[in-house]
């Protein structure tokens, strides 16, 4: 009745890009508000703008992961209850 779940995870290349595609926006936002021709008003706003839409991001990926990892750890709990009261009455 087992079976095996497979454990999906990333590539080393996927890792790199995901790392590599931030490090760009981030010193291209950068970049771009350094050279933009705004008071320093302007230009802060849109720097703190920037940097909680990046955070943002992060807590919604984080909580969607956790909700996904809870779902299976609730899964497996009633997978091996559903298994364990299979094997007592089999």
């Amino acid at each position: 009745m087992s079976t095996y779940m497979y454990e999906t995870s990333n590539t080393k290349a996927f890792y790199t890009l995901a790392w590599i595609a931030f490090t760009i926006s981030v010193v291209g936002m950068a970049i771009g508000l350094i050279y933009l021709e705004a008071d320093f008003a302007m230009k802060g706003f849109l720097a703190m703008s920037y940097l909680f839409s990046v955070t943002a991001c992060f807590v919604v990926a984080k909580v969607v992961r956790d909700r996904h990892e809870s779902d299976r750890i609730i899964n497996k709990i009633d997978q091996a209850k559903t298994e364990k009261l299979l094997n007592e009455h089999a």
